[in-house]
């Protein structure tokens, strides 16, 4: 794929010095192509920030028809930790995602790709058995795992999704 993202790079990159070749000055104004087709106009998809009472930043964001949701934690609604152990925290973080889904006109069966951050990578298989069992088995997400030397609350996992919309 790099040679195609390098071959459109180049397209966009000689139409912008294109003018200069028809002998237009290198100030002119220049309209932006409409690249749509005549007749059309393209706009900026809309953004739609929601975020939590108090939070520096957005639970969710939606833009177009994806939805950006912030990592989640395996918490509560009181805000504590689910106790048990990894797949206790994660059940809880999968919870979570699914209700933040719901609440945006999506589901988890709409989720593209997640990323997932454990306090200790050895926890990955019994974090991967609960996460898998809320999707379904032939339309799993893209994902990618990391381990990281710390996570907010002390939590062992946190789990950030994207996701489209119905």
């Amino acid at each position: 794929m790099k040679p195609l993202y390098l071959i459109g790079a180049l397209i966009c990159f000689g139409s912008v010095f294109e003018g200069n070749a028809q002998g237009q000055s290198s100030d002119s104004k220049q309209q932006p192509a409409n690249h749509a087709g005549p007749g059309t106009t393209q706009q900026a998809p809309s953004v739609e920030h929601k975020g939590r009472s108090g939070s520096p930043l957005s639970e969710v964001v939606r833009v177009g028809p994806m939805l950006y949701l912030s990592g989640q934690l395996g918490v509560n609604a009181a805000g504590a930790l689910a106790a048990g152990g990894i797949k206790a925290e994660t059940k809880q973080v999968m919870e979570n995602i699914r209700n933040i889904l719901e609440k945006n006109a999506s589901g988890m069966e709409r989720v593209v790709k997640c990323t997932v951050m454990l306090l200790d990578i050895a926890e990955r298989p019994a974090m991967s058995e609960v996460y898998a069992g809320y999707f379904p088995r032939d339309r799993m997400p893209a994902r990618s795992t990391f381990g990281v030397t710390g996570l907010a609350l002390g939590a062992r996992v946190e789990i950030e999704c994207m996701a489209t919309v119905k």
